[in-house]
């Protein structure tokens, strides 16, 4: 079980030496829970169709030169929204047929260098379709291009995540007046335009909504193809967003149920006549991230006990400042590295390390009343976590660690991404320049 492999993996980082007084924060990513992962995913549609299927994994939720080539290893590709996620994905090997790039605000260089690579590309929004008509014009690519439209079928719970709103900045909004006969006439007149792109956004939305907006993109599929005449769109990208269960370690939804509602609700998305795209990311690896922190001190205020631990708003932005929306569940070990044992539970505050009062893990958690020297855990955290730092107050960032276990239950880690050092953050600050501010503006240089 996972939960297994996570006790035996946090003893293992105690006794290894990754986590200590002086790196009291570590990051440990579950290979074989990712391998898992992937391997559900590409067979759950391969249950369901025979067409030819990309996955490509969403880069932004875990940016790791090693988590993607794990995952190009394991059958996925990489979709990337920068030149920086580009560059990770090339570093780890991905080929670029396997790498599609989706942003809302590609620059002529980004869009000229995907042409030449020979990469996927989605258009946002008719400007971009301008730029790409003249690039095209110019030199001939082997990319597929195609569109992103938003079919602007409603959100989810978390407003910031739902993309396919009345008002949302992604893609062409395709129930606005006259936007649906625009985005045909679009394809009709370029013939290179194959592909359609939706994403309808990710936590907080049901796996209904998502199928919905898949529907409503193969229904203008269809539509594009008959006013053509012939089979113009050929491949139709869903994107990902299928929302991670955090309140325990059970993986619910599942791939597997995804696709086979997309099977009921979409039946001739699957018949062959579409090659298929899909993006997903936080719920390939959420569940198997674990973030460590040393706890360095307890106290009480107002009657109720602090933990202050390591851990807070530079590995965990988006639980400090948005509780409601992603809390993470807290397990507790002791010193050694083992799950803590004790007295009835106790609610208390799980505190980071920044400057401000907010920056809290947990508020009024029940655990094992803590002390300094134990260990608390951030379940769920290997997407859009420790892999996304936020340099509050100069925080270091974690290293990041990948492990397998035996069958006799030793553990062995690599190093996906070493601690940072406080060199490191000096430099970034600007440290080789101290005098960059105390020129003489007087003058302009080389007067």
């Amino acid at each position: 079980m996972a939960s297994n492999r996570r006790d035996q993996a946090v003893r293992a980082a105690v006794d290894q030496a990754l986590l200590t007084g002086t790196e009291p924060v570590a990051a440990l990513l579950d290979v074989t829970g990712v391998r898992a992962s992937a391997a559900a995913l590409r067979a759950a549609f391969a249950a369901v169709t025979d067409a030819p299927v990309l996955h490509a994994f969403a880069v932004k939720a875990s940016p790791l030169v090693p988590v993607l080539r794990l995952l190009y290893e394991a059958g996925l590709g990489a979709e990337v929204a920068s030149p920086g996620e580009l560059a990770l994905a090339r570093a780890a090997g991905v080929t670029a047929d396997r790498v599609v790039l989706d942003s809302p605000a590609k620059t002529p260089a980004e869009l000229r260098e995907a042409l030449a690579l020979g990469i996927a590309v989605n258009a946002d929004n008719p400007q971009e379709l301008a730029r790409l008509d003249a690039l095209v014009r110019k030199t001939p690519t082997r990319s597929p291009l195609g569109l992103r439209v938003n079919p602007q079928i409603g959100g989810g719970t978390i407003e910031a995540l739902s993309t396919a709103t009345a008002t949302s900045k992604f893609g062409i909004a395709l129930r606005d007046e006259g936007a649906r006969a625009r985005v045909v006439r679009a394809f009709l007149d370029r013939p290179w335009l194959t592909r359609l792109h939706t994403h309808s956004g990710s936590q907080g939305l049901p796996l209904s909504l998502l199928a919905t907006g898949v529907r409503e993109v193969y229904e203008l599929a269809e539509e594009i193809n008959a006013a053509a005449g012939r089979h113009q769109v050929d491949t139709i990208d869903i994107g990902g967003g299928l929302p991670v269960n955090f309140t325990s370690d059970e993986e619910t939804p599942t791939y597997a149920e995804y696709a086979r509602l997309l099977s009921d609700e979409v039946p001739g998305l699957f018949d062959g006549r579409y090659g298929l795209v899909t993006e997903f990311g936080r719920s390939l690896l959420a569940k198997h991230g674990t973030l460590l922190a040393r706890v360095e001190y307890t106290k009480t205020s107002g009657s109720r006990p602090i933990a202050v631990t390591h851990a807070g708003v530079q590995v965990a932005t988006r639980t400090v400042y948005d509780p409601i929306a992603w809390p993470l569940r807290i397990a507790a070990y002791d010193a050694r590295g083992l799950p803590k044992a004790g007295g009835p539970p106790v609610g208390q505050d799980v505190a980071g390390p920044a400057c401000f009062a907010g920056d809290l893990l947990a508020v009024q958690r029940s655990l094992p009343l803590l002390e300094p020297g134990d260990i608390v855990a951030a379940l769920d955290t290997g997407a859009y976590y420790f892999a996304h730092h936020y340099t509050y107050n100069s925080l270091a960032r974690p290293g990041v660690y990948g492990f397998v276990t035996g069958e006799d239950g030793t553990v062995r880690f690599a190093t996906v991404r070493p601690p940072q050092t406080v060199a490191e953050i000096v430099a970034e600050a600007g440290g080789g320049h101290p005098d960059a501010l105390l020129a003489d503006w007087r003058h302009p240089a080389g007067a």
